[in-house]
């Protein structure tokens, strides 16, 4: 059993997808879901981040802001993902502001290698646009 060396209790349900990543990727997606968690505490008056399974994947929720989605596919075992609602303009802006240093799967993810670990900034500021997207989404670019 992996332990979770982070401060943020896995939901139960999840904790059963994130154990039976295999081991490769475990460390990568427990780094995705602490970012999402410590961004969430950064916004103001955002207190309600819940995370649960949406579709079989690790899913955070806010009433501020769009669905994150993470996961690891077995068909491409060497990425990861972080997954947005395709009906939102979040991956349309992250292409335009970020589209030399980040991967995308049509307007609907970003891809992650597991040899090349993510920008932090970059990542930070795509998950902080998706929990707060109610507040941006008439701006153009989101407001950036």
């Amino acid at each position: 059993m992996k332990k979770n060396h982070n401060k943020y209790q896995f939901n139960s349900e999840v904790k059963k997808v994130f154990d039976k990543y295999p081991s490769h990727i475990w460390l990568p997606m427990s780094n995705l879901r602490q970012l999402i968690f410590e961004v969430a505490e950064q916004i103001n008056q955002l207190n309600d981040l819940q995370e649960t399974l949406k579709w079989g994947e690790p899913s955070y929720i806010c009433s501020t802001g769009s669905t994150i989605r993470i996961d690891w596919k077995e068909k491409t075992p060497q990425s990861y993902y972080m997954f947005f609602h395709c009906k939102t303009k979040l991956v349309d802006t992250f292409k335009e502001i970020y589209g030399s240093l980040l991967e995308f799967q049509s307007n609907r993810a970003i891809i992650f290698d597991i040899n090349k670990p993510p920008d932090k900034y970059v990542l930070r500021h795509c998950v902080e646009l998706a929990l707060t997207y109610h507040q941006r989404k008439h701006l153009p670019l989101l407001g950036e």
